[in-house]
């Protein structure tokens, strides 16, 4: 589970993000980093109980440095204030599609999906979609799916005005062919992050989403 210690270290770092406090703080950071390589190990192991593609992940490929790169941001503060583990088959340095688990004091989420695709993977999504959107349609339709994350995510940012360039205005499946982004976001609350079955809760949960990724993947994979 996530540590009490780990959660007040996320809302004590936002307030003090600045790097002589972190400094002073190197005790908590190194105990916040254990807690932090248990869960994304402990991840690792619920997840591949279902998606067998995730077995061979280490806790390398699903963490990131706590430290932001701020070359060009106009937000120059040094740290982030989330705890955020990536699961996919490809890691995090590849385009496929996976699972994410954002955990910050009273902004936390999961999400599972491809978030931006570059133009050619993109390309492959639409195509996919065109000539198989039936499999699109049932899994969104999916009892749990709706329950637990509604819809799509969409808004004006990931969705375009019209139909993208070569496909037909009048294609059945037009609102996920516009989409610019494939994915599926759920709030979750700062208790069910600190309960005692976080993990196992939440796998619960992004699994859902699995025929949404292996969609996904199928199309960026397939020649």
């Amino acid at each position: 589970m996530l540590q009490p210690e780990s959660f007040q270290f996320l809302k004590d770092l936002k307030q003090n993000n600045n790097r002589e406090w972190f400094i002073s703080q190197a005790k908590c950071y190194e105990e916040y980093k254990k807690n932090y390589r248990q869960l994304g190990e402990a991840f690792i192991a619920e997840m591949s109980k279902v998606d067998e593609s995730l077995s061979q992940l280490d806790f390398k490929d699903v963490s990131f440095r706590i430290n932001r790169d701020i070359r060009f941001s106009k937000d120059k503060t040094p740290y982030k204030t989330n705890m955020a583990i990536w699961l996919s088959e490809g890691t995090k340095n590849t385009n496929l599609a996976g699972y994410y688990v954002h955990i910050e004091p009273g902004a936390s989420f999961i999400a599972a999906g491809i978030h931006y695709p570059d133009a050619a993977d993109l390309r492959k999504i639409r195509r996919e979609i065109k000539g198989f959107y039936e499999d699109l349609e049932e899994i969104v339709a999916e009892p749990q799916f709706k329950k637990i994350y509604g819809a799509l995510d969409s808004d004006e940012n990931n969705t375009l005005k019209s139909a993208p360039k070569d496909f037909d205005k009048d294609h059945p499946a037009i609102q996920f062919l516009r989409l610019k982004s494939f994915t599926a976001t759920a709030k979750l609350t700062d208790k069910e992050v600190q309960a005692k079955d976080f993990v196992k809760a939440t796998s619960e949960k992004l699994l859902v989403l699995q025929p949404l990724v292996e969609f996904i993947n199928r199309a960026l994979t397939t020649e």
